[in-house]
């Protein structure tokens, strides 16, 4: 995987994100605390996921500068 890949699949979680915090601002005006805590845990895994890829990408940009250096 390149760092091109990893960016772009970190762009495609941080939409998910927007979406699922989207969908908790809707939940904080249904007064519904259970599924809240399901997009709370979900929000979570996301942005895990998103440093995870982050962190991938960064590494193999270095990994390239060395190579190419």
């Amino acid at each position: 995987m390149t760092a091109e890949d990893s960016l772009a699949r970190a762009e495609q979680l941080l939409a998910r994100l927007e979406k699922a915090r989207a969908e908790l601002d809707q939940l904080a005006q249904a007064d519904d605390a259970e599924r809240a805590l399901d997009v709370l845990t979900e929000l979570a895994e996301l942005s895990k996921a998103i440093e995870e890829e982050l962190q991938r990408a960064k590494r193999e940009a270095e990994a390239d500068a060395d190579a190419n250096s």
